[in-house]
Protein backbone atom coordinates (compact mmCIF):
# COMPACT_ATOMS: atom_id res chain seq x y z
CA UNK A 1 0.00 0.00 0.00
CA UNK A 2 2.47 2.73 0.46
CA UNK A 3 4.25 1.65 -2.86
CA UNK A 4 0.92 3.07 -4.05
CA UNK A 5 1.22 6.13 -1.80
CA UNK A 6 4.48 6.50 -3.32
CA UNK A 7 3.42 6.52 -7.06
CA UNK A 8 0.21 8.48 -6.07
CA UNK A 9 2.36 11.43 -4.93
CA UNK A 10 5.11 11.22 -7.58
CA UNK A 11 2.47 10.99 -10.73
CA UNK A 12 -0.85 12.29 -8.98
CA UNK A 13 -2.74 13.53 -11.95
CA UNK A 14 -0.88 12.04 -14.64
CA UNK A 15 -3.44 10.60 -17.05
CA UNK A 16 -1.61 7.46 -17.40
CA UNK A 17 -1.61 6.89 -13.74
CA UNK A 18 -4.95 7.37 -13.62
CA UNK A 19 -5.49 4.91 -16.15
CA UNK A 20 -3.19 2.08 -14.09
CA UNK A 21 -5.31 3.40 -11.37
CA UNK A 22 -8.58 2.73 -13.09
CA UNK A 23 -7.56 -0.27 -14.11
CA UNK A 24 -6.74 -1.42 -10.36
CA UNK A 25 -10.04 -0.60 -9.43
CA UNK A 26 -11.79 -2.42 -12.34
CA UNK A 27 -10.05 -5.63 -10.72
CA UNK A 28 -11.90 -5.00 -7.63
CA UNK A 29 -15.46 -4.23 -9.26
CA UNK A 30 -14.91 -7.56 -11.41
CA UNK A 31 -14.31 -9.21 -7.69
CA UNK A 32 -17.70 -7.65 -6.71
CA UNK A 33 -19.61 -8.14 -10.02
CA UNK A 34 -18.15 -12.18 -10.04
CA UNK A 35 -19.68 -12.58 -6.56
CA UNK A 36 -22.87 -11.23 -7.32
CA UNK A 37 -23.09 -13.11 -10.63
CA UNK A 38 -23.01 -16.22 -8.86
CA UNK A 39 -24.93 -15.01 -6.04
CA UNK A 40 -27.82 -13.39 -7.91
CA UNK A 41 -29.02 -16.07 -9.63
CA UNK A 42 -29.97 -17.61 -6.83
CA UNK A 43 -32.53 -15.04 -5.65
CA UNK A 44 -33.89 -14.45 -9.32
CA UNK A 45 -34.01 -17.68 -11.35
CA UNK A 46 -37.71 -19.05 -10.18
CA UNK A 47 -38.46 -15.26 -12.06
CA UNK A 48 -40.37 -15.80 -14.81
CA UNK A 49 -42.33 -12.70 -15.55
CA UNK A 50 -41.38 -11.81 -19.52
CA UNK A 51 -39.18 -8.76 -20.30
CA UNK A 52 -41.37 -6.06 -21.43
CA UNK A 53 -41.59 -5.43 -25.55
CA UNK A 54 -38.56 -2.99 -25.78
CA UNK A 55 -36.22 -5.62 -24.66
CA UNK A 56 -37.23 -8.33 -26.10
CA UNK A 57 -36.04 -7.25 -29.35
CA UNK A 58 -32.29 -6.84 -27.90
CA UNK A 59 -32.55 -10.08 -25.67
CA UNK A 60 -33.35 -12.70 -28.09
CA UNK A 61 -33.63 -16.18 -27.04
CA UNK A 62 -32.84 -17.96 -30.62
CA UNK A 63 -29.28 -15.96 -30.16
CA UNK A 64 -28.88 -15.88 -26.67
CA UNK A 65 -29.72 -19.77 -25.56
CA UNK A 66 -29.02 -22.83 -27.93
CA UNK A 67 -32.24 -24.92 -28.01
CA UNK A 68 -34.59 -24.57 -24.28
CA UNK A 69 -34.22 -22.32 -21.43
CA UNK A 70 -35.69 -21.76 -18.08
CA UNK A 71 -34.94 -18.26 -18.97
CA UNK A 72 -37.46 -18.77 -21.68
CA UNK A 73 -41.14 -18.59 -21.04
CA UNK A 74 -43.53 -18.56 -24.56
CA UNK A 75 -40.54 -17.05 -26.62
CA UNK A 76 -39.73 -14.42 -24.79
CA UNK A 77 -36.72 -14.04 -22.09
CA UNK A 78 -37.74 -13.27 -18.45
CA UNK A 79 -36.22 -10.70 -15.69
CA UNK A 80 -34.93 -14.17 -14.32
CA UNK A 81 -31.97 -14.35 -16.91
CA UNK A 82 -31.59 -10.11 -17.71
CA UNK A 83 -31.59 -9.27 -13.45
CA UNK A 84 -28.68 -11.46 -12.06
CA UNK A 85 -26.16 -10.04 -14.95
CA UNK A 86 -27.33 -6.41 -14.84
CA UNK A 87 -27.56 -5.73 -11.50
CA UNK A 88 -24.54 -7.39 -10.42
CA UNK A 89 -22.75 -4.84 -13.14
CA UNK A 90 -25.23 -1.89 -11.59
CA UNK A 91 -23.94 -2.56 -8.22
CA UNK A 92 -20.17 -3.03 -9.52
CA UNK A 93 -20.07 -0.22 -10.86
CA UNK A 94 -21.73 1.59 -8.28
CA UNK A 95 -19.05 0.81 -5.97
CA UNK A 96 -16.43 1.89 -9.05
CA UNK A 97 -17.66 5.22 -9.16
CA UNK A 98 -17.16 6.06 -5.68
CA UNK A 99 -13.67 4.52 -5.57
CA UNK A 100 -12.97 6.10 -8.64
CA UNK A 101 -13.74 9.39 -7.40
CA UNK A 102 -12.12 9.26 -4.33
CA UNK A 103 -8.80 7.52 -5.15
CA UNK A 104 -8.37 7.83 -8.98
CA UNK A 105 -9.39 11.12 -9.70
CA UNK A 106 -9.58 12.64 -6.55
CA UNK A 107 -12.69 14.29 -7.66
CA UNK A 108 -16.22 15.52 -6.07
CA UNK A 109 -19.34 14.21 -7.78
CA UNK A 110 -22.46 15.79 -7.70
CA UNK A 111 -26.08 14.85 -7.99
CA UNK A 112 -26.66 15.68 -11.45
CA UNK A 113 -23.10 13.77 -12.47
CA UNK A 114 -23.95 10.73 -10.10
CA UNK A 115 -27.88 10.72 -12.21
CA UNK A 116 -26.14 11.00 -15.88
CA UNK A 117 -23.75 8.16 -14.42
CA UNK A 118 -26.83 6.09 -13.79
CA UNK A 119 -28.56 6.65 -17.25
CA UNK A 120 -25.00 5.96 -19.05
CA UNK A 121 -23.90 2.90 -16.95
CA UNK A 122 -27.83 1.97 -17.36
CA UNK A 123 -27.66 1.68 -21.17
CA UNK A 124 -24.21 0.55 -21.10
CA UNK A 125 -24.72 -2.25 -18.77
CA UNK A 126 -27.71 -3.25 -21.43
CA UNK A 127 -26.01 -3.08 -24.27
CA UNK A 128 -22.88 -5.02 -22.80
CA UNK A 129 -25.36 -7.76 -21.53
CA UNK A 130 -26.68 -8.06 -25.29
CA UNK A 131 -22.79 -7.93 -26.14
CA UNK A 132 -21.83 -11.01 -24.23
CA UNK A 133 -25.05 -13.33 -25.51
CA UNK A 134 -24.40 -12.39 -28.80
CA UNK A 135 -20.40 -12.68 -28.68
CA UNK A 136 -20.91 -15.95 -26.59
CA UNK A 137 -23.74 -17.38 -28.77
CA UNK A 138 -21.33 -16.96 -32.08
CA UNK A 139 -18.27 -18.41 -30.35
CA UNK A 140 -19.95 -21.23 -29.41
CA UNK A 141 -20.18 -22.25 -32.57
CA UNK A 142 -16.62 -22.08 -32.98
CA UNK A 143 -13.71 -24.16 -32.08
CA UNK A 144 -13.19 -21.86 -29.04
CA UNK A 145 -16.50 -22.42 -27.39
CA UNK A 146 -15.00 -23.47 -24.34
CA UNK A 147 -13.36 -19.95 -24.25
CA UNK A 148 -16.54 -18.37 -24.97
CA UNK A 149 -17.85 -16.71 -21.93
CA UNK A 150 -14.71 -15.79 -20.95
CA UNK A 151 -13.96 -13.58 -24.46
CA UNK A 152 -17.23 -12.27 -24.14
CA UNK A 153 -16.82 -10.67 -20.60
CA UNK A 154 -13.68 -9.49 -21.81
CA UNK A 155 -15.16 -7.58 -24.87
CA UNK A 156 -17.79 -6.19 -23.01
CA UNK A 157 -15.46 -4.72 -20.19
CA UNK A 158 -12.96 -3.49 -22.64
CA UNK A 159 -16.11 -1.64 -23.90
CA UNK A 160 -16.92 -0.38 -20.22
CA UNK A 161 -13.37 1.01 -19.72
CA UNK A 162 -13.78 2.53 -23.26
CA UNK A 163 -16.80 4.39 -22.33
CA UNK A 164 -16.72 4.89 -18.04
CA UNK A 165 -12.89 6.13 -17.97
CA UNK A 166 -12.96 9.18 -20.60
CA UNK A 167 -16.82 10.10 -18.73
CA UNK A 168 -15.32 9.81 -15.25
CA UNK A 169 -12.09 11.07 -16.13
CA UNK A 170 -13.31 13.96 -18.61
CA UNK A 171 -17.14 15.18 -17.52
CA UNK A 172 -17.36 13.82 -14.03
CA UNK A 173 -14.51 14.37 -11.94
CA UNK A 174 -12.61 16.64 -14.30
CA UNK A 175 -9.79 18.79 -12.89
CA UNK A 176 -11.41 22.20 -11.83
Amino acid sequence: MNMFRKLDEKFGNNAVWQFVKFNLVSLSITVVQLLLANLLPLIFDSVTTKLPPFLQGIFNPEVLFDGESKYVVDGVVTFGYVLPFFLSNFIANIYGYFVNMKATFKGKGTKAGLIGYFVVLTALILFTTWLQGYITAQLNKTSVASLARTIAAMAAGMVQVAVLFPLEKFVLFKEK
